[in-house]
């Protein structure tokens, strides 16, 4: 019985705050039952930057979790996001995650599902978009991985709420707006290279959307994630067939 699961947006701020707990319950569950991948779509932390000690001894319960999870036989997948910065020194070549930091396509189940945190989507915000180019660029990633861990936590903390009051406050779109933007987006990026899935993050809003596209032959799936600052929730898909689903109803699964 095949299985991959996607969560994003969870924003942990701290090992004691309730959505680490939360994703701490979520990770033990799927223990008892290995899904085949496990997708984190960015956002994962309100703030990971390189392989900091700093953070890789914040958040040891849940990297522990995660590994054992991982020597089950999950095959995990973590997305670069706007939060969670320069993953592969640690994410990848210490602990043999899988990290992205474009989109990607996976045949999961003969189904096509094009993956991404979704901090692309909206080629008319270029103010982010430059920021994100800036966060990337070699002399910030030199910056995040040799500055003292006090500075770096503290201009990430900053750099997190500011990118938080930005997406709610000064790039104001109602929820609809929202919807809209992921479905375009989706039809873009089909025609590009089509798939039957688009699984993404970032802004915050739910969405499963069903596309009737004449060049699919049927239908196609949007799916934005949310945030589990409002909703926790995870998409799954198994066995060909996905939903959006309440993490605490997930868990109480057997």
């Amino acid at each position: 019985m095949s299985q991959a699961l996607f969560v994003s947006d969870i924003h942990i701020k701290s090992p004691n705050d309730e959505r680490a707990g939360l994703f701490r319950r979520f990770v033990v569950h799927c223990q008892a039952k290995p899904p085949e991948h496990l997708f984190l779509v960015g956002d994962i932390f309100d703030l990971w930057v390189a392989d900091r000690d700093y953070f890789v001894d914040a958040y040891r319960e849940i990297i522990d979790d995660l590994m054992k999870l991982k020597r089950l036989g999950t095959q995990i997948h973590y997305f670069e996001g706007n939060h969670d910065l320069d993953l592969r020194l640690y994410w990848e070549r210490k602990l043999g995650f899988d990290v992205h930091g474009e989109a990607a396509f996976f045949e999961l189940d003969g189904k096509t599902v094009r993956v991404e945190h979704g901090d692309q989507m909206d080629p008319d915000d270029r103010g982010y978009l430059f920021l994100r180019w800036l966060l990337r660029t070699p002399v910030l990633r030199f910056l995040g991985r040799f500055l003292p861990n006090g500075f770096v936590a503290w201009l990430g903390g900053r750099a997190s709420v500011a990118s938080r009051d930005y997406t709610t406050n000064v790039k104001s779109t109602t929820e609809d707006e929202t919807r809209a933007k992921i479905r375009a987006h989706a039809v873009k990026v089909f025609s590009e290279r089509p798939f039957d899935y688009l699984v993404s993050g970032h802004v915050h809003v739910a969405e499963d959307s069903a596309l009737n596209l004449p060049a699919s032959n049927g239908t196609i799936r949007a799916i934005n994630t949310g945030t589990w600052l409002k909703e926790p929730l995870l998409f799954e898909l198994k066995n060909g067939e996905g939903r959006l689903t309440p993490v605490e109803e997930f868990l109480r699964i057997k």
